[in-house]
């Protein structure tokens, strides 16, 4: 719903001849309205200003200034100098500001609590948005519904219920949409929400004419209704399928009825089908008008007349692995390489040094050990031989303790022990 101002940098010829009416948009570019600018000020885009309302005030955002509004008014059917017009107050004050800000905070709370009263009195339809006016006196509540609802009673609760006039106004699943905003399936923001005002009828025909598949899924967008962008190359299929024959959707040949499965129109091919077979046939434009010729003489072909169809695409050519290995010399790393070697080297240098050096320093105190050491083997064997000749000594020695010992540790026998002889029995 943004329109970019092509003549915004033109300059200003004369002040009478100027536009003064501006396009001032509400509630993010939602809505949209024109207010004549009665002031001295000059208006730029993106300025908050406040404007006359319901019983009330309002604020919005200038969204379009100049020559521009012109051709929106003209566009639209709005007359630039109606009396009806609504004005131009001044720049947006803060007290303004807080008071919009106050009043925006209950738009959400204002929508579950029309939702519930709706749902109470049995209303077939769906509350999709409330725009409360800035100064909190005007509220505008935009509903879906399928027929008509009457919604007298409805009205008298909402005044009731939220102290403001209330205001219905019934909008479209694409409107909502919009309202909502999103991502579309193309990662484009929706149409309905940037540019579309027009929504215009869509239907499965205009899919059937670009040859798409009749997929409600992928046809659908996310209002549920069929996508507003079938109808924008519409008219370009229509202009090329002109020149194909309209009465061709069936020919005859000797394996059976040919049916039409679908037209190309880049290529200017007519693709055909065979009872009991998978396979399509493509055939040129003069090719079908020859047989359907032939049909209408009785002539019955033998086969169709099909042609090759060749992809102008290019293929596309995997690159060749180079070895660019020692091909490639950065100055830069190749000084900070070699800076880091001479760094290693000496480091290696040093501590070969050290080791060198304390090597040197244990071997003389094992020089000093190694003859303290024979001076000492001597003495050591002397010492050895006397322990060899005192060692039989003292073999001798234990062996007459041992007898000795054995002599006194013999074991006492015990008197009653003693086995007694065996008496001998008297005969009776």
């Amino acid at each position: 719903m943004n329109t970019y101002d092509w003549l915004r940098n033109l300059p200003m010829v004369d002040t009478e001849s100027y536009c003064h009416v501006v396009e001032v948009s509400f509630n993010k570019g939602t809505r949209k309205d024109f207010f004549r600018n009665t002031t001295l000020h000059q208006f730029e885009k993106g300025e908050l200003i406040t404007v006359e309302g319901v019983s009330g005030f309002d604020v919005g955002e200038v969204s379009l200034t100049g020559e521009i509004v012109r051709l929106q008014l003209k566009k639209r059917g709005v007359k630039e100098d109606n009396p009806e017009m609504k004005k131009v107050l001044r720049y947006a004050s803060d007290r303004d500001m807080d008071l919009m800000r106050q009043n925006k905070a209950r738009e959400p709370e204002a929508v579950i609590r029309s939702r519930a009263i709706a749902k109470q009195l049995k209303l077939d339809m769906k509350i999709s948005q409330v725009e409360m006016q800035a100064d909190g006196r005007k509220a505008t509540f935009f509903y879906i519904a399928d027929g008509r609802v009457d919604f007298r009673e409805l009205i008298k609760v909402y005044a009731s219920e939220f102290k403001v006039k209330v205001e219905m106004r019934q909008i479209g699943a694409r409107q909502e949409a919009g309202k909502v905003g999103g991502i579309g399936s193309c990662g484009r923001e929706l149409c309905c929400s940037t540019w579309l005002t027009d929504f215009k009828s869509v239907n499965t025909t205009m899919a059937r004419y670009q040859n798409l598949s009749i997929n409600q899924t992928k046809l659908s967008g996310q209002c549920g209704r069929l996508k507003c962008c079938l109808n924008y190359e519409l008219d370009t299929y229509l202009d090329a399928l002109q020149h194909f024959p309209n009465n061709c959707d069936t020919i005859q040949v000797a394996r059976g009825t040919a049916y039409l499965i679908k037209k190309d129109i880049f290529k200017d091919l007519m693709w055909y089908g065979l009872p009991g077979s998978t396979t399509q046939y493509p055939l040129t434009i003069d090719s079908v008008r020859r047989i359907k010729s032939q049909n209408q003489q009785g002539i019955i072909p033998e086969e169709l007349e099909t042609v090759e169809v060749t992809s102008n695409k290019p293929k596309e050519v995997e690159p060749e692995f180079v070895d660019v290995v020692g091909q490639i010399s950065l100055r830069s790393l190749e000084k900070a390489d070699r800076k880091r070697r001479h760094q290693q080297k000496a480091k290696n240098q040093r501590q070969e040094a050290r080791q060198g050096s304390g090597q040197q320093q244990r071997q003389e105190p094992r020089q000093q050990q190694g003859g303290a050491g024979q001076q000492r083997q001597p003495q050591q064997r002397q010492q050895g031989s006397q322990k060899q000749a005192q060692q039989p000594q003292q073999r001798r020695g234990n062996q007459q303790k041992g007898q000795q010992g054995g002599s006194n540790n013999q074991p006492r026998q015990n008197p009653n022990n003693r086995r007694q002889p065996p008496q001998q029995k008297k005969d009776g």
